[in-house]
């Protein structure tokens, strides 16, 4: 696949592509409405130039292979979480300046609710994710099952790799659960990507010793795996992609995710820990998973969720220039 170092702009209903071979993308603009003073969303813009800062939308369709799936609508987590921006989030904040925005919109899913429908709408992820990073954007992926993490990061690495930086990628991601089952669906991010994309290490933050068997808890430590102890940001050694699951956060402030957690963290304490990580250079990627707008309860996760965005932004504000 070409390099890709143009985006053509998108407006409400079209669809559009980065320049070359990547799927098409949806359009979404952010809902217009009254507000007291100008929020952050609205100085997003659909036209993308070097070195701005991608804030991207990943969905899929529910994928109704698994039987133990009882809470699906995560689809539409992307949406909600742009909505909520649009009402939360002033457009110049105290303490720092947001980098550019460019809001790529949604990557369109492959029709159907099979195996067949999400690997394809995981290699059209892929596929644009590579083109992201070599437009030298840096993503931020919104979704969304959280198997949409494993396309995510891989074209990360793929990027990566072409321009030959072949370190092994590390992982921290925020989750109660491992999600390093062997079978397709949204448990199965982490495994894959250390069997298939060479991810050296991972630590979970968040980890419910409840919602998680022995077995993939045995594979997960054996694999390199550490279970963290909550303990503040500690840069890591090597490239890394960060990965958060909503439902590591209490059911009191998060009640609208796919798996509802009944001691789960603090808001407080994983917005430090997002925007320590949204200020190390080593992060290469970022990505916010598993709102369920269904099940939300007057849009206080998105709410959340939105907030975590910011935070990461507000981090990143304080990167080195050429560490962007």
């Amino acid at each position: 696949m070409a390099a890709v170092c143009e985006w053509r702009p998108l407006s409400r209903g079209s669809t559009a592509a980065p320049t070359g071979s990547a799927p098409a993308l949806e359009a979404m603009a952010a809902p217009a409405g009254p507000f007291p003073s100008p929020r952050w969303a609205h100085t997003c813009t659909t036209v993308g130039a070097r070195g701005v800062l991608l804030f991207g939308g990943f969905y899929t369709k529910e994928y109704l292979g698994d039987a133990w799936l009882l809470r699906p609508g995560a689809a539409g987590g992307p949406d909600a979480i742009r909505s909520a921006l649009c009402g939360y989030g002033v457009a110049e904040p105290h303490g720092f300046d947001a980098p550019g925005i460019f809001d790529a919109g949604n990557v369109t899913p492959a029709p159907g609710h099979d195996a067949a429908a999400l690997l394809e709408t995981h290699r059209r992820i892929r596929e644009t994710v590579r083109a992201v990073v070599e437009a030298d954007l840096f993503p931020i992926g919104l979704g969304g099952g959280h198997d949409l993490t494993l396309p995510f990061v891989a074209g990360v690495i793929d990027a990566c790799n072409a321009k030959g930086r072949r370190p092994p990628m590390a992982g921290r991601y925020f989750d109660a659960h491992l999600d390093v089952r062997e079978t397709i669906g949204s448990g199965m991010p982490f495994r894959r990507l250390v069997e298939d994309h060479g991810v050296g290490s991972l630590t979970v933050e968040g980890f419910n010793p409840f919602a998680n068997t022995r077995t993939h808890v045995a594979w997960f430590l054996a694999h390199g795996g550490s279970l963290g102890t909550g303990a503040p940001w500690s840069p890591p050694a090597a490239p890394c992609f960060v990965s958060l699951d909503l439902d590591v956060l209490d059911a009191a402030h998060a009640p609208g995710v796919s798996a509802i957690n009944p001691a789960g963290v603090t808001p407080t304490w994983l917005a430090a820990q997002i925007e320590a990580a949204g200020a190390c250079p080593e992060v290469r990627c970022f990505d916010v998973m598993e709102l369920c707008p269904p099940h939300d309860q007057g849009a206080r996760t998105a709410r959340v969720a939105a907030h975590m965005v910011l935070c990461f932004l507000r981090g990143f504000s304080r990167r080195p220039e050429d560490a962007r």
